[in-house]
Formats: structure tokens, sequence, C-alpha cells
């Protein structure tokens, strides 16, 4: 079962928080395809959030095809491409590195010290 943590201070909406962490558990196998999911309450109650997000979370993985929804059964994880998604998964971590990046080049840093600064973090 997967286990998704909820940053309510977090930069990112609930909903989001809960997207990226089932994106990143079909990515790397913790789900899989057929797998079923909690239902939009079940899920909702777990975390302490609205069931109105765990809707959208889900319609927003049904949009993307990764879920789809089973008349009266619940929700379940598609066969996927493994490959396009981790590749829309880089796409977003180098946008945000660039981001950072560019940041700390703003504050004054050295490649050096950034990739000291990320040895210390990861």
């Amino acid at each position: 079962m997967m286990n998704i943590v909820i940053q309510p201070q977090g930069t990112l909406a609930i909903y989001e928080q809960i997207v990226n962490q089932l994106k990143n558990a079909i990515v790397t196998g913790k789900l899989t395809a057929g797998e079923a999911l909690p239902s939009i309450r079940g899920l909702a109650g777990e975390l302490g959030v609205s069931v109105i997000t765990t809707k959208r979370a889900y319609e927003e993985l049904e949009k993307e095809g990764l879920i789809r929804s089973v008349s009266n059964k619940g929700f379940y994880v598609c066969e996927y491409n493994t490959d396009y998604l981790m590749e829309k998964q880089l796409m977003v971590l180098e946008k945000h590195l660039s981001e950072v990046i560019e940041e700390a080049k703003q504050a004054g840093l050295s490649k050096e010290e950034i990739c000291e600064m990320i040895e210390t973090l990861y």
C-alpha cells in the first residue's frame, strides 16, 4: 500500500501533492497496473483532507490516463508507458533545479557550494 504524506505548509496544493506522490508510486512500481486505489472517501479520511481534494487528484490522474474509474468498483491503475512518465517527471525536476540554481547564483554561491549544499541535504 502507498504512503502519501501531505505537507500543509508545502508550496504545492494538497491535490497536487497527492497527484505527484501517486505518479511517483506508479513510476517506481509501488503501484502496478490493475491495482485498486482507495476510494475517494477512504483516501480523504486517511489523509485528513476534503473529499473534494481527493476527487480532484483522482480526476487529474484519470485525465492523464494513469488511473481509470470502473463504475461501482472504484479506481484502478492503468497500463502506462513508464518511460514517458519518467521523462515528464525529469522535465519537471530540471525546471525546478534550474530555478534553484539561478537563485543560488544570484545569492553568490559557486557551483561547488551548490553541489556541497545538495550533497548535505541529500
